[in-house]
């Protein structure tokens, strides 16, 4: 695919002086550019939980009317075996 980018003249001087010095094409080293852009963009997209649903029938009798507070104290209880 072919596009025209308008790059300004001291950007695009450093860049081909780039190229030349690492002896890559210019076109690589735009193509290396974008990725590093891309890939950091990606990087810092907000988290999504994914969905972990599961069927069920709530809590079990015994402790519904807790509060969370008391069901997550209760999770970390050590149990005597």
């Amino acid at each position: 695919m072919k596009i025209t980018v308008q790059i300004s003249e001291p950007l695009l001087r450093d860049a081909r002086n780039m190229a030349t010095r690492e002896g890559v094409t210019f076109r690589s080293l735009v193509e290396r550019g974008l990725q590093s852009v891309v890939m950091e963009a990606k990087a810092h997209a907000p988290f999504k939980l994914r969905r972990a649903s599961f069927k069920g029938e709530g809590l079990c009798p015994e402790l519904r009317g807790f509060s969370w507070d008391h069901i997550r104290a209760l999770s970390y209880e050590r149990r005597n075996r």
